[in-house]
């Protein structure tokens, strides 16, 4: 006989934790941040420093992440955090809170996504960063016999000027495809006229969802923004688009699609 549902957050955390799969020093990482939402979602600035690891997390009734104050609490707490936590581990701490509500809801225990809408935040190029292709690299690489979605990834990338976290984040909704631009409240992009060919046959008649999917179904722990609707794959990540990359051209990196600073 099945358990009954969590009543706490705190106890909905470990039953997710022993369910994940995840090795110990995983699990303890995933449990710091996730007892870091904790404080967020009581409307309480969370500790810092090493009183992070050490405080007790306030207790909260799992239900509580179906009221509305749930989601105005958190876009409250990552504006907040984003102006003094570095913007990785501010999207890594975000994606594991979005994986654990992801299976609360597939158990049943909550009903609603109170991440819903939260975006990862840009992450800056590193000063002094690679250097960008030359043109003959940049036309070698393009006239690869690449998969379209590589193909279109990569002028994005460059045509765009964006980083790779950025483009990676873009969901199909948006995309203004006749003004070739993004729309808000999306980072403000623009591209060019090879990306704007390629763009409708990647898309397929796609209108929500990450732009850039993996090529196989997403795990049920996948967070609901990084899935697709349509085709239940998942958002291509930062590590598989840069394998995908060397694959085709060993010497490259996907920061190096850049165009030079004027």
């Amino acid at each position: 006989m099945a358990p009954p549902p969590p009543v706490e957050y705190a106890v909905a955390v470990e039953r997710y934790l022993a369910a994940s799969g995840l090795g110990d020093g995983s699990r303890r990482v995933y449990r710091i941040a996730l007892r870091t939402w904790a404080w967020a979602l009581a409307g309480r600035p969370a500790p810092t420093g090493a009183e992070r690891r050490r405080s007790r997390p306030p207790v909260l009734p799992l239900a509580l992440l179906d009221r509305p104050e749930a989601a105005a609490r958190l876009r409250a707490a990552v504006d907040r955090r984003s102006r003094d936590t570095d913007p990785r581990t501010l999207n890594r701490e975000l994606s594991t809170l979005r994986a654990a509500l992801a299976w609360w809801r597939a158990q049943g225990w909550i009903r609603t996504d109170p991440a819903d809408g939260l975006r990862p935040r840009s992450v800056p190029a590193p000063a002094g960063g690679p250097a960008p292709l030359a043109p003959d690299e940049l036309r070698a690489l393009f006239a690869l016999r690449a998969p379209l979605r590589e193909q279109v990834l990569w002028r994005l990338l460059h045509e765009s000027g964006a980083t790779v976290e950025t483009v990676l984040a873009l969901d199909v909704d948006d995309l203004d495809l006749v003004h070739r631009r993004t729309r808000p409240p999306a980072p403000p992009l623009g591209w060019q006229a090879a990306t704007a060919r390629l763009l409708p046959l990647l898309l397929a008649g796609r209108t929500t969802g990450p732009l850039f999917l993996t090529t196989r179904r997403a795990p049920a722990t996948t967070p609901a923004p990084d899935r697709c609707p349509h085709t239940h794959r998942a958002r291509l990540s930062y590590r598989r688009a840069a394998e995908l990359l060397t694959a085709h051209a060993p010497a490259l990196t996907l920061r190096r699609l850049r165009p030079p600073r004027p």
